[in-house]
């Protein structure tokens, strides 16, 4: 069987004498960047995840289900708009028949359709928004996620900026995941700022502080004025101070191998998200696939 390399050199692909098309062997590798954003000669196998073919409409139907099972229910009182004293002064005035205040003859109130009334059809709390979904689909919604991460169209689409030769998804060496405690007593966001910097990755964190807008819609008046788009996404291997260095920094999500998900791989459901690996995170993801 002839071995051939894609373009982006990372990827060695056994091809069908007959159809011409990769099998299912696919060896993907990538260099491990050390902390200061050398690319090393050493390289990290990633898992067979990486390889498959991206489903959009899978990975729509998992992050769907995903915002749907935390939505807090929410809905009207029960005594909603039944909370006064009202009548109807009688026939022979000519005034309608709706029920209003202060014995009759002030504002309308509790009938629905009047000035002053009720809603006729709130929302109700007891409302299941729920949604389900195959396990077996969830899984490879999760594995195509994954594999859109390494595909530089799909990070491009995104919006994200990345170097001309960058190679995806970025792997960066174990330092990382002690970079709270090697810089004790240090201002920790200037020392993730300038790992992203080394590693060409600050730009897209600039274009995501410049891209905080106001939202558009009645989510101004509800504690969430303003969006602001997503950036680079960190996966290391356990919880550590870590995270503490890169939260201040706009768009950027920080995250462990065990609790990656679709969402966070591609919010909103659009793939390719800009992501850094520590070494060890991708033994972990390996274990967890």
């Amino acid at each position: 069987i002839p071995r051939k390399e894609n373009r982006f050199n990372r990827c060695t692909c056994n091809y069908n004498d007959f159809t011409g098309e990769p099998t299912r062997s696919i060896i993907m590798e990538v260099p491990i960047y050390s902390i200061k954003g050398k690319a090393s000669k050493k390289s990290a196998k990633l898992p067979d995840a990486f390889s498959e073919p991206v489903r959009l409409d899978l990975i729509r139907k998992a992050v769907r289900a995903s915002r749907a099972n935390r939505r807090q229910p929410y809905g009207a009182s029960k005594g909603a708009g039944f909370r006064h004293s009202v009548s109807w002064p009688g026939k022979g005035r000519g005034m309608a028949r709706t029920p209003r205040k202060n014995g009759g003859g002030g504002r309308g109130a509790e009938a629905p359709n009047t000035i002053g009334g009720r809603r006729a059809h709130p929302p109700k709390a007891e409302k299941d928004w729920k949604l389900k979904i195959n396990s077996k689909e969830n899984k490879k919604a999760f594995r195509s996620a994954l594999a859109a991460t390494s595909q530089e169209s799909y990070v491009l689409a995104r919006g994200h900026q990345i170097p001309e030769k960058a190679t995806l998804p970025y792997v960066v060496e174990d330092k990382i995941e002690t970079l709270a405690k090697d810089n004790e007593g240090g201002s920790l966001t200037k020392r993730a700022t300038s790992l992203l910097d080394d590693l060409g990755l600050l730009d897209d964190v600039k274009r995501s502080r410049e891209g905080k807008g106001i939202r558009a819609g009645k989510g101004k008046s509800r504690g969430r004025k303003y969006r602001t788009p997503k950036s680079v996404l960190l996966v290391l291997s356990d919880d550590n101070d870590t995270e503490k260095a890169f939260r201040n920094l706009s768009g950027v999500d920080v995250t462990t191998s065990k609790n990656l998900n679709t969402e966070l791989l591609a919010p909103g459901g659009d793939p390719g998200r800009l992501v850094v690996f520590s070494k060890s995170a991708v033994s972990a993801l390996g274990d967890r696939l």
